[in-house]
């Protein structure tokens, strides 16, 4: 087989011609979207009905490795795997000026890998012009928390209480952080289940048993470290100022989310406030003139 035997060519050059720089990068794509793996040369020109360019896993434990290949100009699937197959394209129109990255449709938990572009010229004899290296790290953004805690309606002081906290549809393990916001301190759960979903996300659940102090101020955070996010939803109770009851209250906060949502509430209040007054003015003036006999 011609790529089999590119295959073993592939080993000699990657030997033989270590004057190649590697290109290496890592990227981050979401389940589910597309995902474009970059291998650009910048170097001389080069003709494209000479050139064979691989797209293939580097992992050598795989049993198949053919992600894309393009041979003399046109697209070669004899030995793409099945796992790849309708899913991968070349961008055509930037062949010719050496961009041979590759277009990876609809990414799922398998095709995590560290993929490996070759670009081979084919005149007296073959030689690799560019290498490069993209590692494919995939993940979801996880769903709002949901914290539930106690609801009292008289002082519960000293008593233990349960928290329990859930969110779902994220990727990869998510790390969950219960934390007592009046000192910032990490309290240790008395439950974390991670539960892996059919469609290969994950759902957390995990409960928090506490004593009870006249101002509780709880936390969840859900962290999803490859996405750098941040979800998190706090519970707060405050004694009264007869002290014969307390209030509850649990918030969810994104990120810089509610600030923003502030913000924008705000502006759209001042505009409201705006056109009121200008209608008002408008209202009175045309009453004004209305009443005014001619003199």
């Amino acid at each position: 087989m011609e790529l089999r035997g590119y295959g073993f060519l592939l080993l000699l050059l990657h030997t033989t011609r270590a004057v190649i720089a590697l290109e290496k990068k890592i990227i981050v794509s979401k389940l589910g979207e597309n995902t474009t793996l970059s291998c650009i040369y910048q170097g001389r020109e080069l003709h494209l009905k000479n050139l064979r360019v691989y797209w293939q896993i580097a992992d050598d434990q795989e049993e198949c490795t053919v992600v894309h290949a393009l041979i003399s100009g046109q697209d070669n699937e004899s030995e793409q795997c099945i796992h790849f197959k309708n899913r991968t394209q070349l961008f055509w129109d930037r062949l010719e000026n050496g961009d041979f990255s590759l277009l990876l449709l609809n990414v799922s938990q398998g095709d995590e890998h560290t993929y490996k572009c070759v670009v081979l010229e084919k005149a007296e004899y073959t030689s690799m012009v560019h290498q490069a290296e993209v590692v494919l790290s995939l993940a979801a953004s996880y769903s709002q928390p949901i914290l539930s805690g106690p609801i009292s309606n008289s002082d519960s002081t000293g008593e233990e209480v349960t928290f329990s906290c859930r969110s779902g549809n994220g990727y990869p393990e998510p790390n969950l952080y219960w934390i007592n916001k009046t000192d910032n301190s990490h309290l240790p759960p008395s439950e974390l289940t991670i539960i892996p979903n059919s469609n290969g996300t994950y759902s957390v659940f995990s409960t928090l048993k506490v004593k009870a102090t006249s101002n509780m101020q709880i936390e969840c955070s859900i962290e999803n470290k490859i996405l750098q996010e941040n979800l998190s939803a706090n519970y707060t109770q405050q004694k009264q100022s007869n002290g014969s009851s307390t209030e509850s209250h649990i918030n969810p906060k994104s990120g810089q989310g509610a600030q923003a949502a502030g913000i924008v509430s705000i502006v759209i209040l001042m505009g409201a406030l705006a056109v009121i007054i200008c209608w008002l003015r408008r209202r009175r003036s045309s009453r004004l003139e209305s009443y005014t006999a001619p003199v």
